[in-house]
């Protein structure tokens, strides 16, 4: 029977569950400490606990968070594999290195971005160069967060997006809303502006614990995507390249690739993906990385959450009574809280590691 007490129901309790279940296993743990605070005056870290041989070749990553109240879900799996499996998973030269929340900013304020407003996973791109340009975000933007949030309101900005719906087709619809935009920092997938602390973070944690090692294999943890309680490997490789072999290879038929067109998620810029394969690069090391998307609820329920959680923090008061309703949507959304979701997120997360264990021992592909 699946430990469903491994799930938290706040931020805080997630990170006291995590620290806990790395005592048991034996892990050390590290901390680096957000500048932000929680909606209670608290403070925020990402920690990270590392378990196995100091010199190990091999490694297994787990993060959690990258979508702040995506947390619950990848927190939990952590939890539990700490506690249950821990070192008696690992075979010989392999360690496993767990990050839990990337994002404590979003994780504690019940949010998908990062507290300078970021989706971390459209920051991940370089900086040093022109941002990409999202054109049909450019055509929405006031449309997607109206100041005007009252019924009439939506109602008018809802019937200008259907008819650009209906104009560009679904696809380039859902492209426009979530591919990602550079240009407007208090809007949706906004990845711009310069590294956030969670990416500068997650390159300390890749310098430190990842770099130099042949074989990582990195599982990314997500929520709000596809059917209810089923986990999906997404992958972004190049067609026929080393890495899409891989992930064939790891995980077997039910990975998605991107670059097949194979999944409904349409990010494709500054992928956390993206930014690790900066740093870790073959032939120093083979990376082999898939974003674990677990569905919850239909995706037009997502985005009216979504949608409503960004106007609250533009125009709203994020503590004020209104804030209730609006983080109550964004947690049922990302974290259903129901026994069943629970179990399968930790079935398919113990899948997903138990095979990227077994990857690792493969060697080259």
């Amino acid at each position: 029977m699946a430990n469903i007490h491994s799930f938290a129901a706040s931020y805080s309790e997630a990170r006291d569950k995590f620290l806990a279940a790395a005592r048991i296993a034996g892990a050390t743990t590290s901390r680096y400490d957000n500048p932000s605070k929680g909606p209670k005056g608290e403070a925020l870290s990402t920690d990270v606990a590392r378990l196995g041989p100091e010199d190990a070749s091999k490694i297994v990553v787990t993060i959690s968070s990258t979508h702040g109240i995506e947390g619950y879900c990848g927190s939990g799996f952590q939890v539990d594999w700490l506690a249950n499996i821990g070192a008696s998973g690992l075979p010989k030269d392999t360690a496993a290195v767990f990050v839990h929340a990337i994002n404590p900013y979003g994780f504690a304020w019940t949010r998908r971005v990062t507290e300078e407003g970021n989706d971390l996973n459209r920051n991940y791109v370089d900086h040093s160069k022109p941002y990409p340009v999202n054109e049909g975000y450019l055509e929405i933007a006031d449309l997607l967060v109206p100041a005007d949030f009252s019924e009439t309101g939506i109602k008018a900005a809802d019937a200008k997006l259907a008819d650009y719906r209906k104009k560009v087709g679904d696809v380039a619809f859902y492209r426009a809303v979530s591919g990602g935009q550079y240009s407007h920092p208090d809007g949706m997938f906004f990845g711009g502006g310069g590294p956030s602390w969670s990416n500068r973070t997650l390159h300390a944690i890749a310098d430190a614990f990842l770099k130099g090692r042949p074989d990582v294999a990195v599982i990314d943890f997500h929520t709000g995507l596809g059917p209810y309680g089923y986990g999906e490997p997404i992958t972004h490789y190049d067609i026929d390249s080393n890495g899409s072999r891989r992930v064939r290879a790891f995980w077997g038929e039910s990975v998605t690739e991107s670059k097949r067109g194979q999944t409904a998620s349409q990010a494709r810029d500054g992928l956390g993906h993206y930014g690790l394969n900066r740093v870790l690069r073959e032939p120093e090391t083979r990376l082999t990385m898939c974003t674990l998307e677990f569905g919850t609820f239909d995706r037009e329920s997502g985005h009216k959450a979504f949608r409503a959680d960004h106007w609250l923090h533009k125009y709203g008061d994020p503590l004020g009574k209104e804030a209730e309703p609006v983080r109550k949507a964004m947690r049922r959304q990302f974290y259903p809280e129901t026994d069943d979701w629970k179990e399968a997120v930790l079935f398919r997360g113990h899948q997903l590691v138990r095979q990227s264990i077994a990857g690792l021992q493969l060697g080259a592909i």
